[in-house]
């Protein structure tokens, strides 16, 4: 029987602005999140006992999770939290094929999580409505509650406060220079700047695309300068996160790809094409 593989899509930070620290250390935010098409795919195979397991995702070559402990693994997390909160008791083969890289800024660990509690919230019949499932989530990270959600939405907070907004469909550019960046390392920076000004959700959809973590991580990561001033000769480009990916919006499938034909061979490039709503919830 084949098996069946469930979509963890990737997403952008059209902008990204640091309004205040919390007592916590937490940042308080205001973002927009754009869904796209770049996915992860995960399988679930539901077991007779209650071992919880991420097995190889099948493929030949080892995917980038194979140097993460299962019990760091945030899926497996995603999944412990889920029985714990449902009183559901239930045992699960997790497989995860990994399309968007770690530590890129795109929420590929998030989407991931996202995806595996919703999933499993209804092949277990845990029946969890989706502002508990969002709730849980936020346990497991800041960006899991709008992959939940499902929708392109502007994020307040840390994150977690989501209003859903329509944004225009568009094709997008996303590049990777070879390297990961630790969004901790960020969010602690000295030189980081933590004063934007509270925006309402019109000015911020017409604000652009500034991201107050650009500049630390432009600072301190040289390989992402100089995608970005790369891709910048051709559009306006941006980070998305923390970083480290970058992308520049197009008005057609054509112009990115004519730019993505140029891009050096040691970064990655993807043209992606943004989503009004998670494929997840067609899915489902």
């Amino acid at each position: 029987m084949s098996r069946l593989w469930w979509p963890a899509p990737a997403k952008l930070n059209l902008n990204l602005h640091v309004t205040g620290r919390r007592s916590d250390g937490y940042h308080e935010l205001q973002t927009v999140f754009q869904l796209i098409d770049l996915c992860d795919q995960l399988s679930f195979e539901l077991r007779d006992d209650d071992e919880i397991l991420r097995l190889d995702d099948g493929e030949a070559a080892p995917g980038p999770l194979a140097a993460i402990a299962s019990d760091d693994d945030l899926c497996v997390r995603a999944a412990r939290a889920l029985r714990a909160a449902s009183g559901v008791n239930f045992g699960v083969n997790i497989r995860v094929r990994k399309r968007i890289p770690l530590g890129g800024g795109l929420g590929g660990g998030s989407s991931d999580a996202a995806t595996t509690l919703t999933v499993l919230n209804h092949l277990g019949a845990c029946k969890l409505e989706v502002a508990a499932l969002a709730a849980l989530g936020l346990q497991l990270g800041a960006d899991v509650p709008v992959f939940i959600t499902g929708r392109c939405s502007v994020g307040e907070g840390v994150g977690e406060r989501l209003t859903p907004v329509e944004l225009p469909a568009g094709w997008f550019l996303v590049i990777h220079p070879g390297v990961s960046v630790p969004t901790r390392e960020i969010f602690q920076a000295s030189e980081l700047t933590r004063n934007s000004p509270v925006l309402t959700i019109p000015a911020l959809l017409a604000s652009g695309g500034r991201n107050d973590c650009e500049p630390v991580v432009r600072a301190r990561y040289p390989e992402v300068a100089s995608a970005l001033d790369w891709l910048g000769q051709f559009a306006t480009a941006r980070l998305t996160g923390t970083g480290s990916c970058l992308f520049a919006s197009f008005a057609s499938a054509a112009a990115a790809e004519r730019v993505a034909a140029r891009v050096p061979d040691h970064w990655r490039a993807w043209v992606v094409q943004g989503l009004a709503e998670s494929p997840l919830l067609q899915r489902l």
